[in-house]
C-alpha cells in the first residue's frame, strides 16, 4: 500500500511533470501562450486525482491505529483494575491478615489506577502526535496544490492580454476554468467537442 509519504512525494512529482510540460512547451508565435497536449495535461490531472485519495486513506489509517491503540490502552487498564480487585479480595478473605490485606489492596488498586493513567495517556498522546503529523502533511499537500495551481493560472492568464479576437478569449477564458478543476466532465466533453 502506498504510504503517506509515497503519496505526498507522487502529488509532487505530478506537479513537476505539470510544470516541465508547460515550461518546455512551444510558444504560439505573438503571443505569450503555449501549446499543450491535452491528452498528458488530463493524464497528469487524472494522476494527481488519485494520488490524493491515496493520501486520505493513509490519512484513515493513521486515525484508526490511533484509536486501536486507545481502545488496547483502556483494555489493558480495565484488566489491570479487575486484577487488582479480584487480589484485593482474595488478600482480605484471610481472617488472620485483614488489616494487610486491606493496605496491601490499597497499593495494589492505587498501583493500578496509576498504571491505567498512564497507559491512557500514553494512548492519547500518541494519538495527538499521530495527527499532527497528518494534519501537517495535509496542509503541506493542500499548500502544494494551492501553489501549482495559482502558478498555472498565472501562467494562463498571461496569454489573455494578447488583442485575440472574442472567440480565442472565450476558449483561452475555457482553458482557465479547466485549469482549476472547477468544470464537470460533461462541460468538459462539450467544451473539448467545440474546440475541435
Amino acid at each position: 500500500m502506498t504510504t503517506r509519504a509515497d503519496a505526498g512525494d507522487d502529488l509532487l512529482r505530478i506537479l513537476d511533470e505539470l510544470d516541465e510540460l508547460i515550461s518546455t512547451a512551444r510558444s504560439l508565435p505573438m503571443s505569450a501562450s503555449v501549446m499543450v497536449s491535452r491528452q498528458d495535461v488530463l493524464d497528469l490531472i487524472n494522476r494527481a486525482r488519485q494520488a490524493v485519495p491515496t493520501a486520505v486513506r493513509r490519512a484513515e489509517e493513521i486515525v484508526a491505529d490511533a484509536d486501536a491503540v486507545l481502545t488496547q490502552g483502556r483494555e489493558e487498564s480495565q484488566r489491570i483494575l479487575t486484577h487488582a480487585q479480584e487480589e484485593a479480595e482474595r488478600l482480605v478473605a484471610g481472617e488472620n491478615i485483614v488489616r494487610m490485606a486491606n493496605d496491601r489492596a490499597d497499593a495494589i488498586i492505587s498501583t493500578a489506577e496509576q498504571r491505567a493513567e498512564r497507559l491512557r495517556h500514553g494512548a492519547d498522546d500518541y494519538s495527538d502526535r499521530s495527527l499532527a503529523a497528518l494534519e501537517t502533511e495535509i496542509d503541506k499537500l493542500a499548500e502544494q496544490v494551492r501553489a501549482g495551481r495559482e502558478a498555472l493560472a498565472a501562467r494562463l492568464s498571461a496569454g489573455t492580454d494578447s488583442a485575440a479576437p472574442d472567440a480565442e478569449r472565450e476558449r483561452q477564458e475555457a482553458a482557465r476554468h479547466f485549469a482549476g478543476w472547477s468544470v464537470d466532465p460533461a462541460a468538459t466533453r462539450n467544451w473539448n467537442q467545440g474546440g475541435r
